[in-house]
């Protein structure tokens, strides 16, 4: 009996540290003591087990740096919603492609696999067994994140807002004295040369990837191969191998190869930007392709990266000079596609627009822009992203606002987000309320205490 118990706890942990992985960036929490797990509550066919409140808690606890104290029967209405928005999900057929969960836990392994330094690590660091254990736990995890997300936007899809609705949601903050406060922000342009190999070296590449092919094709194992020389960041995991739909985030390329073959068909070197590949079908399943590709980066020697590096230091000093505004060097110039349509300033990820706050700014960029003036360049900087592309840059100080109450002229746009999400907050709570009735409900006697905003007790 004590080692069931044992066993129990150690799953509980183990999915503590899963959840939080998935919301925060490893925090430790699989440290934690915790009860033996059991079922909170059930809403529909989803249970809510003590240890994801648990989770959640430890997330909340992270965030306020251990400062917030937690109220769990909050937490736990929390993550009721969520799983009644993942019920309805399932009966509104608002279907999450295998593929599309397959592929997100995919990411979302490489990146914490890049950030501990190893697939071994993450194992070691989480408590699983095998990579195959972690795939398995991410993926039921995954595909409830999923099945949230679109019941939220089945139901807020539609939504928008006037400008009149705006102005009354201003008025009424204005009126209750909670304005909210908007940090510094700044605009950031950038110029940007790719660094790219020689033609040769892409003969060199495309030469050894046909040597790979008619081994492969004369008996070797693709799977092998791919673990031995591909350049594919997440081949420690997978081998190579994914699951495509015609809807999964992929390149364009890789996508069309993939879907043009037949099964056990390899296909010649294609070129992405990640590099140059060959892919094979291992199955078709309906509208699923499983396929495993071999990538391998041509290598850039520093003969060519230091002829970019000097050609971006003369489209840098040309500006200074004023021989040429930063505008026009963009667009003659800067090969980042995104940017160089847009005047060379960046997006943030987090709004969609150019306007970084500047104490939410990632860290390495923060420090490279905070010392300039609007107006002044970096020097000239050497970087590759995770996908292997090699670039040098420079970037410029665009416009930058001190801190301020926000003001309906100033940071329309900024409310309107605010109006906006206030609006569709409250479309999913009636939603609910609605729901609930319609909804096989039950709560463990742990929290019949619990005074909810919504009728789960059906009281």
């Amino acid at each position: 009996m004590q080692h069931k118990k044992k066993n129990l706890k150690r799953i509980s942990l183990k999915h503590i540290s899963l959840l939080v992985l998935f919301l925060s960036t490893f925090t430790g929490i699989g440290q934690s003591k915790i009860k033996i797990d059991g079922v909170a509550t059930v809403v529909g066919k989803n249970i809510v087990l003590n240890s994801e409140i648990e989770a959640f808690k430890q997330e909340y606890i992270l965030q306020s740096g251990g400062k917030a104290e937690v109220n769990e029967c909050e937490l736990l209405e929390n993550i009721m919603k969520k799983k009644l928005m993942a019920h309805f999900a399932v009966i509104d057929s608002l279907m999450v492609s295998s593929a599309e969960v397959n592929q997100n836990v995919q990411q979302k392994i490489a990146y914490f696999s890049q950030q501990l330094g190893s697939i071994d690590r993450v194992l070691e660091f989480y408590g699983f067994e095998s990579v195959k254990e972690m795939n398995d736990a991410l993926y039921d995890i995954e595909k409830e994140a999923l099945e949230v997300g679109k019941m939220r936007n089945e139901i807020t899809g539609k939504i928008d807002i006037t400008p009149e609705e705006v102005k009354r949601y201003y008025n009424s903050l204005k009126e209750k004295n909670s304005l909210p406060e908007i940090g510094s922000e700044i605009e950031i342009g950038q110029i940007v040369i790719n660094v790219e190999p020689s033609e040769t070296e892409k003969e060199r590449v495309i030469k050894r990837l046909n040597e790979l092919r008619d081994q492969i094709l004369n008996g070797e194992s693709f799977k092998m191969k791919a673990i031995l020389y591909s350049d594919d960041p997440g081949v420690s995991q997978n081998s190579g191998e994914y699951t495509l739909t015609r809807e999964s985030q992929m390149v364009k390329e890789f996508k069309e190869n993939a879907f043009s073959l037949k099964e056990g068909e390899i296909s010649k070197p294609f070129k992405t930007d990640f590099g140059f590949h060959i892919l094979t079908v291992e199955k078709i399943r309906g509208k699923e392709r499983v396929v495993r590709h071999l990538l391998i980066q041509p290598k850039i020697d520093e003969d060519t990266k230091n002829k970019v590096r000097d050609s971006l230091e003369n489209i840098r000093l040309r500006i200074l000079k004023h021989e040429i505004t930063f505008e026009e060097a963009v667009k003659n110039y800067s090969t980042d596609k995104v940017t160089r349509l847009n005047k060379g300033l960046l997006i943030n990820p987090l709004t969609s627009d150019t306007h970084f706050e500047l104490t939410r700014m990632d860290p390495e960029l923060y420090a490279r822009v905070s010392n300039l003036k609007p107006g002044e360049f970096t020097d000239g900087f050497y970087e590759e992203t995770r996908d292997g592309k090699k670039m040098f840059k420079f970037l410029k100080l665009g416009s930058k606002t001190e801190p301020h109450t926000a003001d309906i002229n100033r940071d329309y746009v900024k409310i309107k987000d605010l109006a906006l999400q206030k609006k569709k907050e409250e479309a999913i709570e009636k939603w609910i309320d609605e729901k609930i009735d319609d909804t096989f409900i039950k709560i463990s006697d742990d929290y019949k205490h619990c005074n909810f905003k919504h009728n789960w007790l059906k009281k």
